[in-house]
C-alpha cells in the first residue's frame, strides 16, 4: 500500500474508528500547561474519572510566569493561582511537574523535543494549537481545547477526523541571511493563514532537508498560521544525530531497535497528496510582517500593499489592517521606527537563535527608546547561552536577559507592549491587541528584531551587517 508519511504514523495509531466518521488516535505521550489544565483536571474530579497514564502525561508552567530577573511564582500575581492550581492537579493525579526551578524547566515545545520526550513517528497533544512544532522531528503532534484534554487525560486517545494531504517542495539553497522563519512567512504569503486548512503538510524539498532541527522546529511551529492543525518533516540522519544521547531518547540496543523503524518514516516515491507547492528558496529574502494577520507578509525591501490591487472581498480586511497598524499603502518597512523588541517564543528561543542575535548585538548598543528583551525557551536554552557568554553580550548591549517562559508571545504573564507601540517580535501571531492593547506587531526572524533593536528602527539586517547603515 502506498502511504505518505502521515499515513504511516496515522494508522499506526488507529485505535477505532467511530460512527460518526472520527479516527480515535492512540497518544503516545502529551504534555500540559498552566492555562488549560487546571479546568480539566476538576472536570475529571468532578466526573469522578481519574488521569488513565500519568506515567505518559507531564506538566509545565510556561504561559503565566514573570520572565523578570529572579522571579518566583507570585511575581506575577495573575498567574499565581493558575501555577499552584496546576501543581495541586498534578500532584493529586501523579504527574511529573517542570516547575520553575527544574533544571528541565521552559516552553513546552522547547523541552518536548529539548529531552527527547518526542520521538520520530510519535503521536504528541498539547492544549496548545503550537504543538505541531516538534513536526520538525517526524512526531504527528495536534494542539487541543479543554474538553478534548480532559478526554485525553481519561483516555489517552484523541478524536480526529483524518485530514487531507498536503506536500510543500522547499527547493534551492537558502542564502546565508534568511532563516526558517522566513520560510515559514514565505509560504503564508503565498497560502494565507486558511490555505492549510483542511490538511496535513509535510515539507519536503532540498531547503527543508537543509535546515538545522532547530529550524525545522521553528518552520513546523508556523504550521497552525496557514490554517493547518499539524506539519511535519520526514526524519532524516540529521534528526536521529540532535536526538542521539538526549536524556530520554532511547539507549543501547532500544536506540538501534528505534533508529531502524524511524529510517522508514517516509513517504513512499509514488505517495499521492491532495495537494501541493513549490518554492524556491534560492533568492528568499528576510520577510516580515505587516498587518494582523500571520498571512500579510512583504520582504524586508518590501512596501506595504494597496487594499485596491486585492480582491474585493479582501479589501476590508486590509483596510482594517492597515488603520489598526498606522500604514499606509506604499510605504517601505524599512525605516519605520521600532519601540519594542522581544526575541523568544517556542517559535525563536532556542540557542541557535539566540546566537544568530547575538552576532548581530555584539559591539552595538540598544537605540535609545527601544525596550529589548531575550527570553531562553528553556532552562537548558539558558544555561547554554551563559555559557557561551550571550547573556553578557545582551545586558551589556542593553537588554533584559529574562527567566524562561513564553514571556511576551501571548501577554499572559505581564509582558505587554503599550498602546501604539510597534513591536518587532519573533513570536508567531501579530493579531490585534496580541501583544498588548493597541500594540501593532511585525512578526521578524531574530537577526531583523536585533537589527531594529539597536537602530530603533526597521532595518535590513544585510545592510547592517555590511556596514551600509
Amino acid at each position: 500500500m502506498v502511504l505518505t508519511l502521515f499515513d504511516k504514523i496515522w494508522e499506526a495509531h488507529v485505535v477505532a474508528r467511530r460512527a460518526d466518521g472520527r479516527d480515535l488516535i492512540y497518544v503516545d505521550r502529551h504534555i500540559l500547561h498552566e492555562l488549560h489544565a487546571p479546568h480539566a483536571f476538576r472536570k475529571l474530579e468532578a466526573a469522578g474519572r481519574n488521569v488513565r497514564r500519568p506515567d505518559l502525561t507531564f506538566s509545565a508552567l510556561d504561559h503565566t510566569p514573570s520572565s523578570n530577573p529572579g522571579r518566583d511564582e507570585n511575581t506575577n500575581r495573575e498567574g499565581a493561582p493558575l501555577i499552584a492550581a496546576m501543581r495541586e492537579g498534578s500532584k493529586r493525579n501523579g504527574i511529573r511537574v517542570f516547575d520553575l526551578s527544574d533544571a528541565e524547566h521552559g516552553i513546552s515545545h522547547v523541552v518536548a523535543p529539548e529531552i527527547g520526550m518526542v520521538l520520530p513517528g510519535a503521536t504528541h497533544a498539547v492544549p496548545d494549537s503550537h504543538a505541531c512544532t516538534v513536526g520538525g522531528l517526524g512526531a504527528l503532534a495536534f494542539g487541543c481545547g479543554t474538553t478534548e484534554l480532559e478526554h485525553i487525560l481519561a483516555t489517552q486517545v484523541i478524536a480526529l477526523k483524518k485530514p487531507k494531504r498536503m506536500r510543500i517542495r522547499l527547493d534551492g539553497r537558502i542564502g546565508p541571511h534568511a532563516r526558517a522563519k522566513d520560510v515559514a512567512l514565505k509560504i503564508l504569503s503565498v497560502i494565507g493563514s486558511s490555505g492549510g486548512r483542511g490538511y496535513t503538510i509535510e515539507y519536503a524539498g532540498a531547503a527543508a532537508r537543509a535546515l538545522p532541527i532547530e529550524g525545522r522546529l521553528t518552520l513546523c511551529n508556523l504550521t497552525i498560521e496557514m490554517g493547518s492543525r499539524t506539519g511535519l518533516i520526514a526524519p532524516d540522519d540529521s534528526a536521529f544525530s540532535w536526538l542521539y544521547g538526549r536524556p530520554w531518547a532511547p539507549t543501547g540496543a532500544m536506540w538501534e531497535r528505534a533508529l531502524s523503524e524511524w529510517k522508514t518514516l517516509i513517504s513512499d516515491s509514488d505517495a499521492q497528496f491532495d495537494a501541493e507547492l513549490c518554492i524556491d528558496c534560492s533568492d528568499l529574502e528576510p520577510q516580515i510582517t505587516w498587518g494582523t494577520d500571520p498571512g500579510q507578509v512583504v520582504a524586508i525591501s518590501g512596501r506595504v500593499p494597496d487594499p485596491a490591487n486585492a480582491e474585493a472581498d479582501r479589501r476590508p480586511l486590509l483596510e482594517k489592517a492597515l488603520r489598526y497598524m498606522g500604514l499606509t499603502p506604499g510605504m517601505a518597512m524599512e525605516g519605520l521606527p521600532v519601540h519594542r523588541v522581544f526575541i523568544g517564543s517556542c517559535t525563536n528561543a532556542r540557542l541557535p537563535d539566540l546566537q544568530e542575535a547575538a552576532a548581530v548585538v555584539r559591539g552595538r548598543k540598544v537605540a535609545q527608546g527601544v525596550h529589548a528583551l531575550v527570553v531562553p525557551g528553556s532552562a537548558k536554552v539558558r544555561r547554554d547561552a551563559e555559557a557561551l557568554g550571550l547573556d553578557r553580550v545582551f545586558r551589556e548591549a542593553g537588554f533584559v536577559w529574562g527567566e524562561t517562559g513564553c514571556s511576551m508571545c501571548v501577554g499572559a504573564n505581564g509582558d505587554k507592549g503599550e498602546r501604539g507601540e510597534r513591536i518587532l517580535s519573533t513570536t508567531n501571531r501579530n493579531f490585534e491587541n496580541r501583544q498588548g492593547a493597541g500594540a501593532r506587531t511585525h512578526l521578524v526572524g531574530p537577526t531583523l528584531a536585533a537589527a531594529a533593536a539597536v537602530t530603533g528602527k526597521i532595518t535590513d539586517v544585510r545592510k547592517l551587517m555590511t556596514g551600509e547603515v
